[in-house]
């Protein structure tokens, strides 16, 4: 594993506690965990070079974040790309210490199991996983549930795995309970999307600085960047509104929006006044926005047409248009408009000279990784930056030992997908990974900011 490319000969457990913050093929950058006062790349500890003040020999933060900065910027700016794309997870919705945004599944089966207990009319999870089978009906943490009074969900209950099991098990409820369980599904879905309904707030989101980074990037000329997300929240829309910039989601531009894939390939232009060039000016701050998931904004008429609408005023479960968590998702994406957005993601990505940069996106979906890994391999001139809270997901930290544990693979915390990535970035392959995180500091370190810091 790549962690062990740290090594510290007086201390033979020191690639145990260190926090890496950058990974590549070249050089890694770590961190000690425990206190954090020591920095390391590849070759050991990290220390001051050449300092003309002897007072001022202590390696800091700012010189580690430096380092990072420097290898962040031959990645961005090494050379001119000529298609750049932003995968948007739904850690990019996340903001440290604040519960309002960015819930995690667990948080959101959590809510529903909770939610589900209050209403009578209602069956409660347990009731569910009995009555289908799941788990033998065992759902529950007996030891929490004991010791707290009140039930608890246990922590390896899987909401994507019941959800598909629900789903299965629907044609086969009894007449007498399938109008409870019909209500109980629909409430379900309705929990899933009061909980990733969030709205934008600049002082708390940094989605706004990250679509002028991503502009600036870019260029002009009509080269449009492209933000594809998994996420059904609108916060790149508002942010979007909020800094005057045009969004080609896949709809047109009538008052009742309709789903039209082709209208990715527009742009917009003017004609500027000489008669014989006949020269056309391309709009600035245009980007085109691919929601392979779903949106809380889509509904699908009874015509089969998909329009985009005001959130609120999508309340009918059936009509809502996004790939709810389940182990289905895979076949989903066959389906209009799934199939055609995750065609203009393989598309994007295929590009030659292109730029992918993702961010909370943890590769736990089988079908975008793969098409992420079979582009590395099929596109040579496809560079790919994965940021993330936490770029080393196959190690635990164990609090107790104070060190870190392999996740090794067979067990279900392992992400294989994410050590595919690392193997082909062994092999090669221009794969980088920086820890960093949307709402943080992930525009800072694009950016260059911290290059000149002194501090």
């Amino acid at each position: 594993m790549f962690f062990f490319f740290f090594f510290d000969n007086e201390k033979k457990l020191k690639d145990k506690q260190i926090e890496l913050h950058y990974l590549s093929n070249t050089i890694s950058y770590g961190k000690e965990k425990n206190d954090g006062n020591e920095f390391f790349d590849s070759h050991g500890v990290l220390e001051k070079q050449n300092s003309k003040d002897e007072s001022d020999n202590e390696f800091k933060e700012s010189d580690f974040k430096r380092l990072i900065s420097e290898k962040i910027r031959k990645t961005i700016y090494g050379e001119k790309y000529s298609n750049i794309v932003f995968l948007a997870g739904a850690g990019a919705s996340v903001v440290g210490g604040n519960p309002n945004y960015g819930k995690t599944v667990k948080m959101i089966a959590d809510d529903i199991f909770e939610k589900l207990h209050d209403i009578d009319k209602l069956y409660t999870l347990e009731e569910l996983a009995e009555m289908c089978r799941y788990k033998d009906g065992n759902i529950l943490d007996s030891i929490e549930s004991e010791s707290s009074g009140s039930p608890t969900l246990d922590i390896g209950f899987n909401l994507e795995d019941f959800l598909s099991v629900l789903f299965h098990f629907r044609p086969y409820v009894s007449e007498n309970n399938k109008t409870k369980f019909n209500n109980t599904i629909q409430k379900i879905l309705k929990l899933i999307k009061e909980n990733t309904n969030y709205s934008y707030d600049s002082k708390v989101l940094k989605h706004g600085a990250l679509l002028k980074f991503l502009s600036d990037l870019s260029g002009k000329d009509g080269n449009k960047f492209s933000i594809i997300t998994t996420n059904y929240d609108v916060l790149i829309e508002e942010a979007a509104e909020e800094n005057n910039f045009v969004i080609f989601d896949g709809f047109n531009f009538t008052p009742l929006p309709k789903f039209d894939s082709n209208m990715f390939e527009w742009n917009l232009v003017k004609e500027v006044q000489n008669i014989n060039t006949r020269e056309v000016e391309y709009k600035e701050k245009t980007f085109n926005l691919v929601k392979i998931h779903g949106s809380l904004t889509w509904e699908k008429r009874d015509n089969g047409d998909i329009v985009r609408k005001n959130r609120d005023n999508i309340t009918d479960t059936d009509k809502m248009v996004m790939v709810f968590p389940s182990s289905d998702k895979f076949a989903q994406s066959y389906q209009e408009p799934y199939f055609e957005l995750f065609t203009k993601f393989q598309e994007l990505i295929k590009r030659p000279n292109t730029l992918l940069i993702s961010s909370g996106f943890s590769f736990a979906d089988d079908h975008i990784s793969k098409m992420i890994t079979q582009a590395l391999k099929n596109n040579s001139s496809l560079k790919l930056l994965v940021t993330d809270f936490n770029i080393d997901p196959n190690r635990q930290w164990d609090e107790d030992e104070k060190k870190y544990t392999e996740i090794k693979e067979g067990q279900s915390q392992y992400n294989k997908n994410w050590s595919e990535l690392v193997h082909l970035m062994d092999e090669g392959y221009p794969v980088s990974f920086l820890k960093a995180t949307m709402n943080s500091d992930l525009v800072d370190y694009l950016s260059g900011r911290y290059l000149n810091d002194k501090d």
